[in-house]
């Protein structure tokens, strides 16, 4: 008989099956998780296809399906958000998840040929705003294919990316100040060039233009999503001629250093100064006072990336190149109305 021209692959049974690819594994690696109807038509199909896994070279053993995780910065509350939701979802799919810090990606392009000979079936750069074209290159010639979890920088239109609806979080964190009485709104977020947070910077300003409230010279700063950050630039806005009564933060780690400023300052939080963050980390629920905040599902942004680098990697059609989840503002004890209202 004439050999078959091409190797079944996951993809071709999971195809057949109209199932995904991670259901597909969960079965030949002996999962409980899967239906028994699905998994007897999943083993048929198979034999059918005359499924073999990939055999190791001679003196070679097969390396677990894994996916590399990359930082280009320290670990903080909104870093664990996010590997939660990747390892989480590693877990449900039987997929390693391996996390790293790259501060500085190298030029050279083995870097991505060393991730796919340590067995790196994708990537998934969280916050990710310094590859360049010739980085993307190496990791389309390496086959490995890349997800960006909100980028600082809006990647190459090819590439992948996972992100919230960051204008919206930031024209209802506006708009629940405005609700307050308060006109005198600050704005202090993150890397002015960053993608989310123009986005959020863009979303406070139609809210106030809507509401027909100038923004004065000074209420909006920009610098990192850093709680130093959030001291240096809450204590420039506050010491402002005309200082605000509330201040938007892009960020929950940055809106504690806010915190901080004002304090410094004999101001009471939220008699004197409303205070609104951005992610909804566990950095938001231990302030004092909690912080209102917009939530970010972060979890779920990481699970979401991780099954979509797998599909890729699959060779899987996938319908967009940009994914946003809704955010949702949470309020909690840092904002009051404007003061002098009651």
């Amino acid at each position: 008989m004439p050999a078959r021209s091409r190797r079944a692959t996951l993809a071709t049974v999971a195809a057949s099956a109209g199932v995904s690819i991670a259901t597909v594994s969960k079965v030949l690696n002996g999962r409980s998780d899967v239906a028994p109807e699905t998994r007897t038509l999943v083993q048929s199909l198979l034999r059918q296809h005359d499924y073999v896994a990939p055999s190791p070279r001679r003196g070679e053993t097969i390396t677990p399906c894994t996916v590399e995780v990359q930082f280009d910065d320290d670990f903080n509350a909104y870093s664990t958000e996010i590997i939660q939701g990747l390892v989480t979802a590693g877990a449900e799919l039987g997929v390693g998840v391996v996390v790293s810090i790259r501060k500085q990606i190298p030029r050279s392009t083995a870097w991505a040929r060393d991730l796919v000979a340590a067995g790196r079936r994708a990537l998934v750069a969280v916050t990710c705003g310094q590859l360049t074209t010739s980085q993307l290159t190496a990791l389309s010639r390496a086959r490995l294919p890349l997800v960006v979890i909100d980028p600082l920088n809006l990647p190459h239109a090819d590439v992948t990316s996972v992100g919230s609806t960051n204008f919206a979080g930031g024209l209802a964190a506006t708009q629940h100040l405005l609700a307050l009485g308060h006109r005198r709104i600050a704005y202090i977020g993150g890397p002015a060039t960053a993608a989310c947070n123009q986005a959020r910077l863009h979303g406070y300003r139609a809210a106030m233009e809507a509401e027909g409230v100038p923004v004065p010279p000074g209420y909006t700063r920009s610098g990192h999503f850093r709680y130093q950050d959030g001291l240096d630039n809450g204590t420039a806005v506050l010491d402002l001629p005309e200082p605000p009564t509330a201040i938007f933060v892009g960020c929950d780690e940055t809106a504690l250093g806010v915190m901080e400023a004002a304090r410094a300052r004999g101001l009471r939080i939220p008699d004197d100064l409303s205070i609104v963050g951005f992610d909804d980390t566990q950095v938001a629920q231990i302030a004092s006072p909690q912080l209102t905040t917009v939530r970010q599902p972060l979890r779920e942004m990481g699970g979401v990336a991780l099954r979509t680098a797998l599909r890729l990697a699959a060779g899987e059609k996938i319908d967009s190149h940009h994914v946003e989840l809704a955010t949702e503002l949470v309020v909690r004890g840092s904002t009051a109305p404007v003061p002098g209202s009651a």
